[in-house]
């Protein structure tokens, strides 16, 4: 079996995340964020850092798990409990923990927005919603009527599809924005658009999509993440001739 250097590894991943190039929300960390001794077998993905995606990346062998929702969001906390046990098996077993958090979503072609529009058959028209000058969100050209779009999106997300459709019967564009859709709702109408396919949204959004005429489609946060990190590891593992798989973990929200 290869060992490739854990650094070729990370350069490769930077680069084509375009790393330095999209800032993240503060504390996000893209990129390396826990090493190991130094050299690569077997690539994994995971949506979260985990301890039982780290678990199971144990288990299966990988020492290099590529994740979409990295180990730092919060305030420097204490190494106890299960943060502390995240870490030990990651000592442990000698895996590495690479994040991409916006570059994976915005990324045009390995991105979550970009590959959830590819599995739906929706040609992207333009990318907007722009956060810290680069455009996160995918514009659709519709062409399809809202029962076959639904149809489209039961069959991708048969466990966390829902529907709330207030909208046009037949959109003329359609919105994705993987993950939570809370911050592209006011730009629709700017953008020419009624439909939005997310992650997640709010209560309250049930009864903005009734007084705006809103299709809004939250097909769950975990689901709709899946993509990119699959299509960046598969890549990784292909380009160095390595092992790769998929951690799933069901997360139904």
């Amino acid at each position: 079996m290869s060992n490739i250097p854990l650094e070729t590894i990370v350069q490769y991943c930077d680069k084509r995340t375009r790393r330095s190039a999209v800032k993240d929300f503060p504390g996000a960390v893209n990129g390396l964020q826990f090493a190991n001794s130094g050299s690569v077998k077997k690539i994994g993905a995971a949506v979260d850092a985990g301890l039982v995606p780290f678990q199971e990346a144990a288990r299966l062998g990988i020492d290099f798990l590529i994740v979409h929702h990295g180990l730092f969001w919060h305030p420097q906390q204490p190494v106890t409990g299960a943060i502390y046990d995240k870490y030990q098996v990651l000592f442990k077993n000698d895996i590495a923990v690479y994040s991409s958090h916006l570059p994976l979503d915005a990324h045009q072609e390995i991105g979550n927005n970009a590959l959830l529009a590819a599995e739906l058959g929706l040609p992207v028209e333009r990318w907007f919603l722009p956060y810290e000058g680069v455009p996160m969100a995918a514009l659709c050209t519709g062409g399809i009527s809202r029962s076959e779009l639904g149809a489209r999106l039961k069959a991708l997300f048969p466990d966390t599809y829902t529907g709330i459709e207030f909208g046009s019967a037949h959109p003329e564009r359609i919105a994705i924005l993987s993950g939570s859709g809370r911050s592209v709702l006011d730009e629709l109408a700017d953008a020419g658009c009624d439909t939005l396919i997310t992650g997640e949204l709010r209560q309250e959004h049930f009864n903005a999509a009734q007084e705006n005429r809103w299709n809004l489609y939250p097909c769950g946060h975990y689901a709709t993440e899946t993509f990119g990190v699959a299509a960046l590891a598969k890549e990784v593992a292909t380009r160095f001739s390595l092992p790769y798989q998929f951690i799933a973990t069901g997360c139904p929200l």
